[in-house]
């Protein structure tokens, strides 16, 4: 181990993260896995993920977040405002922008899909609570 370079370790360190997210290894992908376990694909999983309880955001704003194009967006916020997860909203200062904001009914989901993104890999019971203090501690440091 002491002998790689900085580089070196660095991508080990990245490959270790990627494969207990599910990239890489035979484990699905943490985020398609979760977005299944609720019925919803991945990209409407993260778009839930990226809007917090309380705040709108406009659908071309999300969209360029997701990467999605708008007819792709607007099909995504209509099957989760069906689902009584979103709803549109008049931007006031501008008619012709529609905002996008949870529900009541959508913020409790997102808790609960947040808590189970959020639930660790079972590869972390190899290590004790020190050795995961440790790490929590380092990618704490390196996620900002």
């Amino acid at each position: 181990m002491g002998t790689r370079t900085k580089d070196e370790s660095a991508a080990a360190a990245w490959r270790s993260i990627m494969s207990l997210v599910g990239w890489g290894s035979s484990r699905p992908p943490r985020v398609p896995a979760v977005a299944q376990r609720f019925g919803l694909s991945p990209k409407q999983l993260v778009l839930i993920w990226r809007l917090p309880p309380g705040s709108t955001v406009s659908m071309r704003e999300m969209g360029d977040k997701l990467s999605c194009d708008a007819s792709f967006m607007t099909g995504m916020v209509d099957r989760l405002e069906e689902d009584g997860l979103i709803e549109r909203r008049p931007d006031p200062g501008d008619r012709r922008v529609t905002l996008i904001a949870l529900t009541d009914e959508g913020a409790k989901f997102r808790d609960r899909a947040l808590a189970a993104l959020h639930e660790p890999p079972e590869e972390f019971g190899a290590l004790d609570r020190d050795e995961l203090d440790q790490l929590a501690t380092l990618l704490g440091k390196v996620s900002g």
